[in-house]
């Protein structure tokens, strides 16, 4: 009762209320500029390419991949089709060039006129991501040929040429650069994070074909008889409500690290100090960063390595083009390589993004220490240690949930619509980016004294995408 309640009062306070339709009216813009197609492209013609170059490959490959997070606006080709994502590139690159870079490693320590330098410096960064993504997608709309043999002779664009590619271009990057700054809008006027939201936005407009599918799987639909039995459901249910429960839990967990404070301060009076506090160390510290570059680094120089081998050949040429099949498809090599990666990612983005030598001195600044730890160098090696059997842990749990999709098409034959809910960056988004809104909402309303979502204690968010 407790949670309907809550969400009773979300629309008991004006300014809630207000955020909470502006978000849903800017999303409902995103949305619909997914939906237009790109002009000069016969968008029929290309669903039926699409579906042929599904077929040769993977069910969860990497049309399917591209399908899902562009929120359905690969099969039209729509203006939207590049969406949020060459701004979420850009921002994770800046994110790891200011780590290595100094000038940026300063700009990121000057505090607000140095975040919005950062700000200016990734969006010029999105308009370039935008222009060579966009000429890379006219390029290959004009000559579906490259794609592979099978697509020889067909003609997707009406009038190809010099002005479809720069009228695509315009058009693609306009549109990317409308919905960075809708996200921007949303970030400011609305509810949660505007690109996160986004995405998760994207992601969850599948899911009516996924329950299509479902429900073809298990009961039939417009003549096609079921292809699995009905026991099979209440078992893929179960497994369902475990894998969510499963991964809030990666999500939300933390390990507390005691601090002790021996500073004095006084104050009306009173006098404070020595104090025990906490600092959280996020077993999922990563987010999805790890599969977001795991899957592309796979599938793209799969597809690569296909186009230029021959499939019929029983020299080094056919040997290549079956390694990069097995690479590509939800096979035991596939499934270990991927898991490699994400693991090497992992830990990557943690070596990068987490300075304990910063924290420490920080602590050793403010008076603090951790109990039993010395200050300076002694608690940096400490913290650095903590966080690499955290991720360890953490990187083993992203991981069981990365490779659970992958397990339900190659043991169970679940399609990738369905399959891509149960796991992977897809649900880890959902339920991240649910929880993030989930928890301002909810500060919303402990400030105006009503109740949370909770019976006891309150939601934590996950810092990050």
């Amino acid at each position: 009762m407790s949670m309907t309640k809550g969400f009773s009062n979300v629309f008991r306070i004006p300014e809630l209320r207000k955020k909470i339709f502006i978000t849903l009216g800017l999303v409902f813009v995103c949305r619909l500029i997914s939906q237009i197609p790109t002009p000069g492209v016969d968008w029929r013609t290309l669903q039926t390419v699409l579906e042929t170059a599904k077929q040769s490959a993977a069910g969860g490959g990497l049309l399917d991949w591209f399908d899902v997070f562009t929120g359905g606006a690969l099969g039209q080709c729509a203006i939207g089709f590049l969406s949020i994502w060459p701004y979420i590139s850009a921002q994770i690159v800046i994110q790891l060039l200011s780590s290595v870079i100094p000038a940026l490693e300063k700009l990121k320590k000057e505090g607000e006129s140095g975040r919005q330098q950062l700000a200016q410096i990734t969006r010029y960064l999105t308009i370039v991501l935008c222009v060579v993504q966009s000429w890379g997608i006219a390029t290959m709309l004009s000559h579906p040929g490259a794609l592979g043999p099978a697509f020889a002779g067909v003609e997707i664009v009406a009038n190809p040429g010099l002005g479809f590619q720069l009228m695509t271009v315009i058009g693609m990057t306009s549109a990317a650069l409308f919905v960075m700054w809708l996200a921007d809008q949303i970030t400011t006027f609305g509810i949660g994070n505007g690109a996160s939201l986004i995405i998760m936005i994207n992601i969850t407009s599948r899911l009516p074909e996924a329950l299509i599918r479902a429900w073809e799987r298990y009961f039939g639909l417009a003549g096609v008889q079921a292809s699995a039995p009905i026991a099979e459901l209440p078992i893929v249910v179960l497994f369902f409500v475990l894998v969510v429960m499963g991964t809030v839990m990666l999500t939300q967990g933390v390990r507390k690290v005691a601090i002790h404070t021996t500073r004095r301060s006084v104050s009306g009076g009173n006098t404070y100090g020595m104090q025990q506090t906490f600092m959280p160390l996020r077993v999922n510290y990563t987010g999805v960063m790890p599969i977001i570059f795991a899957q592309p680094l796979l599938q793209i120089p799969s597809a690569i390595l296909m186009k230029c081998t021959d499939p019929t050949s029983s020299g080094i040429s056919g040997a290549l083009n079956r390694f990069a099949q097995d690479l590509s498809n939800p096979t035991p090599l596939h499934m270990i390589v991927y898991a490699v990666t994400i693991l090497f990612f992992a830990f990557f983005w943690v070596a990068t993004q987490f300075n304990a030598i910063d924290i420490s001195e920080n602590l050793k600044k403010d008076g603090s220490y951790i109990p039993g730890i010395r200050p300076g160098r002694a608690t940096a090696e400490y913290l650095d240690d903590m966080m690499t059997k955290i991720t360890l842990i953490g990187g083993s749990g992203l991981l069981v949930v990365a490779l659970i999709p992958m397990i339900l098409m190659g043991w169970m034959s679940i399609p990738w619509a369905i399959a891509s809910f149960f796991g992977g960056t897809s649900l880890l988004i959902i339920v991240g980016v649910a929880l993030d809104t989930l928890r301002i909402m909810e500060s919303h309303l402990l400030v105006r004294k009503y109740d949370g979502f909770l019976s006891h204690g309150t939601l934590r968010g996950r810092g990050g995408v």
